[in-house]
């Protein structure tokens, strides 16, 4: 089904029965991604005395119960609440869900014995959308080398690459509202609680007393997958989140890809 889309004052086209889900699935198998040093998810029925919420186990419904981390079990969107004294809720932050977005990838440079995704990675991948003048508000970034494996990987105690705080300005500066990774932060896995991409991508200069200037209205979403199959470039983002009165929530992004791209 073909759609025109009047988004960020351009007319797109887009078919809609061709979308591209980047969100990595919630189960309750060893395939669930892990981080932040939790166990895997919990889906199972309802028990109440001899009565077993499953139609396996002999009930006329499922009626299934589900505990779940949304930062360490899976793709999730998170709001500037996360790093907050003050509370903000990703259901009140995110009230738009399409975005023009740039798909880029970038290979992490080896610092040490981190893997980072530099200021330089990030403005040679952007150069000819920002020369063009195109201005996108999502940005999706793309780790190499991509092996699937990333869709079921335990990442606690591995220090998994992550995004400079020089690079996390930048994309804040070019006017990127949403970030998308494929990692299980932009931030690095034990940084002593400085969270300085975070903080740059927000503009949060104090987290106990927000400043005035920070981002309310911009999300990060984390531990997505793009398949090789998905061409770098521009894409309609539709940014699905369940409605949670939290600092973040699972969430299905969904591209789709723009027809009369030039």
């Amino acid at each position: 089904m073909l759609a025109t889309v009047q988004q960020n004052n351009q007319t797109i086209e887009v078919d809609l029965s061709n979308p591209i889900d980047i969100s990595i699935p919630l189960t309750n198998t060893e395939e669930n991604p892990i981080a932040w040093y939790i166990d895997k998810p919990v889906i199972e029925p309802v028990v109440f005395g001899n009565w077993i919420g499953s139609v396996n186990k002999g009930a006329s419904t499922n009626f299934n119960s589900i505990s779940f981390n949304p930062h360490g079990h899976g793709t999730h969107t998170e709001c500037l609440g996360h790093i907050t004294r003050e509370f903000y809720s990703i259901n009140q932050s995110l009230k738009q869900f399409f975005f023009l977005a740039e798909l880029i990838s970038v290979v992490p440079e080896l610092q040490g014995e981190d893997l980072v995704i530099t200021l330089e990675n990030i403005s040679t991948a952007l150069d000819v959308t920002l020369k063009l003048g195109v201005p996108k508000e999502a940005l999706i970034i793309r780790t190499l080398p991509n092996f699937k494996i990333k869709k079921s990987l335990k990442y606690s105690n591995t220090n998994p690459a992550y995004l400079s705080e020089e690079a996390a300005r930048f994309i804040r500066e070019s006017g990127i509202q949403h970030l998308l990774i494929d990692l299980p932060s932009v931030d690095k896995e034990k940084d002593d609680g400085k969270l300085l991409a975070h903080k740059a991508f927000w503009n949060v200069t104090n987290v106990n007393n927000l400043n005035a200037d920070a981002r309310l209205d911009c999300t990060i979403t984390e531990m997505i997958f793009v398949s090789d199959e998905v061409k770098d470039g521009s894409y309609l983002l539709n940014l699905q989140i369940v409605s949670f009165e939290n600092d973040a929530s699972p969430s299905k992004p969904v591209l789709y890809a723009i027809l009369n791209d030039e």
